[in-house]
């Protein structure tokens, strides 16, 4: 086994040469696009919103809604950049088999990937939390605008964050939008911190991981479990983990290589030779 501590790109060349891999990618591959990740060197302190704080206190659920209403718009703004690109390449190849992904940023779809797995959901989706209903975000953002009509331009320049959130002090007077069908809460679709991955979505990305002859993990810290567990899962079953990101991740010491940089120059070149 190489010493994932000192591994080169070399490494990761010969690590995967011959085999067909699933994919699990976290925000850093995104940071190209301009959408900052959580956990790089590089990032600020961020405190996502917890489930319990959204569903218990009407007060979190007004100052979210506010920021993601002036964050959605730039998230929809976003294009894939060289690494999305590669990926989708290299799945039309046939070496790559899907990727599982923490983004909710829709980037691998738009890229061309085909088999896609947005572990924690997706930014582009809204549900009651009471009747089910699902709408999409662009139905939800007209509502919002209606009720807020002068709230974005009050704002101006924010920063965005992983989860389509924007950064804004003042979120006091945001009126949020109720369910149209039946009054009830509306949520993004997506999986907040305190909140289960639906046991299906889980079930097909372990069968994905279980497809494969090797795990590449991209721009993820592997910081919470959802995404931790497909790299022990594989490393127990003595499947070759490669991983490629900007600082330590908690799955360095599973890895047979990891190779300290970024996502988008190091698949891009993956892409070329393999």
């Amino acid at each position: 086994m190489t010493n994932a501590t000192s591994s080169t790109f070399a490494d990761l060349v010969e690590l995967l040469a011959g085999r067909r891999f699933a994919v699990l990618t976290g925000a850093g591959v995104s940071t190209d696009s301009g959408i900052p990740d959580y956990r790089g060197p590089d990032s600020p302190p961020r405190t996502p919103m917890t489930y319990q704080q959204f569903v218990s206190d009407q007060g979190f659920r007004r100052h979210y809604w506010a920021r993601n209403h002036v964050g959605w718009r730039h998230m929809r703004t976003t294009e894939p950049n060289a690494g999305h690109r590669a990926l989708a390449a290299l799945e039309e190849r046939g070496i790559v088999l899907g990727v599982i992904t923490q983004n909710v940023d829709l980037l691998h779809e738009r890229a061309g990937s085909k088999r896609v797995i947005d572990l924690h959901g997706h930014y582009n989706e809204v549900r009651c939390l009471n009747c089910g209903t699902v709408f999409t975000r662009a139905e939800v953002h007209e509502r919002l605008d209606a009720l807020n009509p002068d709230f974005s331009a009050e704002v101006g320049d924010v920063e965005i964050a992983p989860d389509a959130d924007a950064v804004i002090a003042a979120t006091e007077s945001f009126v949020i939008a109720d369910c149209p069908v039946c009054g009830g809460m509306l949520k993004p679709n997506i999986v907040y911190f305190g909140e289960n991955v639906p046991k299906e979505r889980v079930r097909a990305a372990f069968e994905l991981v279980d497809s494969g002859q090797a795990l590449l993990v991209a721009g993820s810290s592997l910081t919470v479990m959802s995404g931790l567990r497909f790299v022990r899962h594989a490393h127990r079953e003595s499947m070759p983990v490669g991983i490629v990101n900007r600082g330590v991740t908690r799955g360095d010491p599973l890895a047979d290589v990891k190779v300290d940089g970024g996502t988008s120059e190091t698949l891009q070149e993956l892409a070329r030779l393999l």
